[in-house]
């Protein structure tokens, strides 16, 4: 019975010592979990010389592990930046065909972080985005359990009523990166400005979840396609002076800020609307 106990004793102290493979990828700034576990799937990742496809293997201290061929290891130093992301630019680390992407343009002296985005804006969408090497900060900002609002400013093609915000604002079902249907959570939503002479309207949309294409769809849902579409804010950060693919540092109490935001939902219960 001794030897029994001591043997499972030994073996889950054994195993609380492995580290996911996924996990410890985003520990070493590769990607956030959901990404390095598309690595994984598709043969990008090998454990001491073997390619690992299996989900959930684990690995122990002193395990090789190369994405690509290349080692990795954790990153000593996080980083953390805000890019105003022009338009015409690809919210990922690389391109097969050569696009800009929003680590291609970055100055040579941070390509040393292996920086990746967090989330994702849209080609033809500019505004903020974070960079950093910090998958687990990642995880917290854009995760299915984040909080963080994101706020948009869209022009869209004909005039847009309260009413139909109102529908916007209360959830609708629309479909994610995957095809699915999904309902919509709480939004607040606002009339910035309306052109008659060229039948649009300038709506700003503040949401908590960030899925495939959905402040697009959302408008769509209301029969209003987007024409221009641009974030103007991600938490507590807006882009302020920053031009077109410029970049800045955040500071400590903005990644603190960030990740508090993240654990706190917000509740909107009323909304003004300009009148115009």
């Amino acid at each position: 019975m001794d030897n029994k106990f001591n043997n499972k004793l030994n073996n889950k102290i054994k195993d609380n010592n492995k580290e996911r493979l996924q996990k410890y990828m985003a520990r070493c700034g590769v990607a956030s979990r959901r990404k390095s576990e598309e690595l994984i799937q598709d043969g990008h990742v090998k454990v001491n010389g073997m390619v690992i496809t299996e989900m959930g293997y684990k690995i122990s201290k002193g395990d090789e592990v190369e994405v690509d061929g290349e080692l990795i290891s954790p990153e000593e130093i996080k980083k953390y930046y805000l890019m105003n992301k022009p338009r015409s630019c690809l919210s990922t680390v690389s391109d097969p065909k050569g696009r800009k992407t929003v680590i291609s343009i970055l100055p040579d002296t941070l390509k040393q972080y292996r920086l990746f985005p967090v989330g994702r804006l849209d080609y033809d969408t500019k505004g903020v985005i974070i960079l950093t090497n910090d998958g687990e900060f990642m995880n917290m900002l854009v995760g299915p359990k984040s909080n963080v609002e994101k706020e948009y400013l869209a022009r869209v093609v004909g005039i847009v009523t309260k009413e139909e915000l109102m529908i916007l604002e209360k959830g609708v079902r629309i479909k994610d990166d995957n095809n699915k249907y999904y309902e919509s959570r709480p939004c607040l939503c606002e009339i910035e400005s309306v052109d008659r002479d060229n039948n649009s309207t300038l709506v700003r949309i503040t949401i908590q979840e960030g899925k495939y294409h959905q402040v697009k769809r959302m408008l769509e849902y209301i029969n209003h396609d987007v024409k221009r579409l641009t974030r103007v804010r991600f938490g507590v950060l807006s882009l302020g002076d920053i031009k077109e693919g410029e970049i800045r540092e955040l500071t400590i109490h903005e990644v603190k800020q960030l990740i508090a935001d993240s654990k706190t939902k917000k509740k909107y219960e009323h909304v003004k609307l300009r009148r115009c």
